[in-house]
């Protein structure tokens, strides 16, 4: 992970990648067959897409988190910079 990258970045790029491998599979495959349903390959695409739309979330609600921490600890730096000037 590069300094620029964040964790949400690797995310969204596996999440991208396992949909394209999931268009693939899909598109080399003819439609209406029952069989299919039960296919290995694709319930193997299938969770790790699942996997991938589950770790993104996980993310997101970390990256909240650490946003509201940040803020917080703004705010209580600027308030005892603000009583160290007498504001």
């Amino acid at each position: 992970m590069t300094q620029d990258e964040s964790a949400f970045d690797q995310a969204a790029r596996r999440l991208d990648r396992a949909l394209a491998l999931l268009e693939q599979e899909l598109a080399g495959r003819p439609s209406g067959g029952e069989g299919e349903l039960f296919d290995p390959a694709r319930n193997g695409l299938a969770a790790e897409l699942e996997r991938s739309r589950a770790r993104e979330r996980e993310l997101q609600a970390a990256g909240a988190e650490a946003s509201r921490a940040l803020g917080q600890a703004i705010a209580e730096i600027e308030a005892v910079l603000g009583a160290g000037r007498g504001d």
